[in-house]
């Protein structure tokens, strides 16, 4: 099989492979200009960065490659409207949307003519995405990493969806092979997003030891907690999503009110940070239901390279 190019807005990649905006600083300028490098569309996760930090990120991956740069952001976060000023006011190329929807960013990227691409779980939030002049939506199954809007799989979560709307839909949640890819695209996707598969590559800013936690990580470890966003998140039980699951985490000491509503049971960015920096006893471990097929750390030219064998190899 040979895969589509994806157009979203303005901007077409040779190969349709976004890959996932994971924050805290997991994808930074590196991995989103290795990405882009390779014919794909790069994320920087905005989330819990400061503003001036965004900005040299997204100048750093320009200066990395001419391929498509986005940002993904956290409508849940209580500056969303600035991140999303700040990255179009470097000229980033679109934005993507989750954990929450915003009515109000769509406006924001119609000025400059940015594509604001939400991720969606429902019908009515793609037709509404759709209505308000969304450039494409992801559609995210149970199956992702973080934060998840729905406990329905990708595969039956897509199908209506994509009926639903006229604009691109890309598929995410759970896609970690060439074969996970031509099946998505066997539904109708226009393109698929990946997070866990780039988490785990040379090119990531996790910590050699939490790379290396990803490749300990069996099935049965992957668990579901609550976040202080209000949302499910999908992690690696450890002895801190351990206690989230058991209620004895301690709450925040010095809240930064990042959130715009937090439930306050722990603070997440710091969780997140100390993941991010290798402490994989006591940081939260985002991870998508799948991490146990990862048994290697690549660079992201061999993640493609490989990937697309494996479509290529299939009829």
């Amino acid at each position: 099989m040979k895969l589509p190019e994806l157009k979203i807005g303005q901007h077409v990649a040779k190969i349709p492979i976004i890959q996932g905006g994971m924050a805290i600083r997991l994808s930074t300028a590196r991995l989103a200009a290795a990405v882009a490098e390779a014919g794909g569309i790069g994320l920087i996760a905005a989330s819990g960065m400061a503003f001036d930090e965004l900005r040299h990120e997204i100048r750093l991956a320009r200066s990395l490659t001419k391929g498509i740069i986005g940002i993904n952001i956290m409508v849940a976060a209580r500056e969303f409207a600035r991140y999303v000023d700040t990255a179009i006011d470097e000229g980033i190329d679109l934005v993507v949307a989750g954990a929450g929807f915003s009515r109000d960013v769509f406006p924001m990227g119609k000025k400059t003519g940015t594509p604001i691409v939400p991720i969606v779980a429902s019908v009515k939030a793609a037709k509404i995405s759709e209505k308000l002049g969304a450039a494409a939506i992801i559609v995210e199954g149970k199956e992702a990493g973080g934060h998840l809007g729905t406990d329905e799989s990708l595969h039956t979560l897509f199908p209506d969806i994509k009926q639903a709307v006229n604009i691109p839909v890309i598929a995410a949640g759970g896609i970690m092979s060439g074969r996970d890819i031509v099946e998505v695209m066997k539904l109708g996707a226009d393109g698929v997003q990946m997070g866990t598969r780039f988490a785990a590559s040379v090119e990531s800013n996790a910590a050699p030891a939490l790379k290396e936690f990803y490749l300990k990580a069996k099935p049965e470890d992957v668990v579901l907690i609550k976040s202080p966003v209000g949302l499910p998140g999908r992690a690696i039980k450890n002895p801190f999503a351990k206690k989230i699951l058991e209620c004895t985490v301690d709450g925040p000491d010095n809240c930064m009110a990042c959130l715009k509503h937090c439930e306050k049971n722990f603070c997440i960015i710091s969780a997140l940070i100390r993941a991010q920096q290798g402490d994989v006893d006591t940081g939260l471990v985002f991870t998508g239901e799948y991490i146990h097929k990862i048994d290697e750390i690549l660079p992201v030219k061999e993640i493609f390279a490989r990937l697309l064998k494996e479509v290529e190899e299939i009829n």
